[in-house]
Order: C-alpha cells, then structure tokens, then sequence
C-alpha cells in the first residue's frame, strides 16, 4: 500500500513533470524567436513527452486508486541566449529529472512499495535515454560553435523529431 508520503512525492514528481513541459516551451518559444525552427519543433516535441511523462503518474496515482493533486508552478527560464545555452538547459534539467526519479525509488523501495518501484523503473530507463540524447547535442553544439552552415544542418535535423507518444 503507496504511503502517504511516496503519495506526496508521486504527485510532486507529476507535478514536476508538468513544469518540465512548460520549462521546455520556454526553450522552444526562444529558438522560434531566433528562426531556429527545427530547434524548436525538438523542445516542443520534448514538451510534449514531458506532458505525456506527467500523465503517465497521474493515470498510475489513479489506477492506485488514490488522488491526483495538481498544483501551481512556477515560471520557467524565459531568458536563453542562445542555443548551446537552450540544450544546456535541458541538460541540466534532465539531469535534476534523474536525480528526483531515483530519490522517488528510494522511498518506493525502502517502503517494499514493489508496484511502485517497477513502475518507476520506465521512468529510470527513460532517464538514461534522455541524459544521452540531451547530453549528445550539447556535444555537437559545442563542436558546431559559430559554424553557420553546421548549425543550420543541425536544425534541420532536430526538426524532423515527430510527435511524442501518448501517456499510458
């Protein structure tokens, strides 16, 4: 039986996964404002995985029978100057991502929460796919530098990501 306290968590980690959205609309709206329209489509679609990752907690805090609790948010980073800082950003922020995934495991498995935690286990491989694909185009930005053309093929690339799939 999920205490009150892994209860809590679950729902501030919902939570969190809702602001992640927001977090990466920000970084979006920053590369659209820079005609960086494949940059964009990738922190949009991004946003949409992170809505998708909130309401798989919220359909699993249901399925717990027990009660999701929505709450407010704060704002997002809305002052990204670039886009080496926009995926730093992101970098940093799945990494806090990660880092709040297994606190959460931690209570599930110290409380012998097995449903839980095996549920939670999607969300630890998840983590690890998203740190490497964030983690990857750093690098490349970061090798790109100034480089227009190199830049632009980048773009280009990242905007091809399609639609996240739906929570589950």
């Amino acid at each position: 039986m999920v205490s009150e306290e892994l209860l809590e968590k679950l729902n501030d980690q919902m939570n969190f996964e809702f602001f992640s959205s927001h977090a990466y609309l920000a970084l979006a709206a920053y590369c659209a404002s820079e005609s960086w329209e494949g940059f964009s489509n990738w922190f949009v679609r991004q946003a949409e995985e992170e809505q998708a990752h909130g309401m798989k907690i919220f359909n699993f805090i249901n399925d717990l029978g027990k009660r999701a609790t929505i709450s407010g948010m704060e704002s997002p980073k809305n002052d990204t100057h670039s886009v080496l800082e926009a995926f730093e950003s992101a970098y940093a922020h799945e990494q806090e991502v990660t880092r709040r995934i297994y606190a959460l495991s931690d209570i599930a498995l110290n409380e012998r929460e097995h449903a839980t935690y095996q549920f939670l286990k999607w969300f630890i491989d998840e983590q690890v796919e998203e740190e490497s694909t964030v983690d990857s185009i750093v690098q490349r930005l970061r090798r790109i530098g100034n480089d227009g053309n190199a830049l632009f093929i980048l773009d280009a690339e990242l905007g091809k990501r399609g639609a996240a799939p739906a929570a589950q």
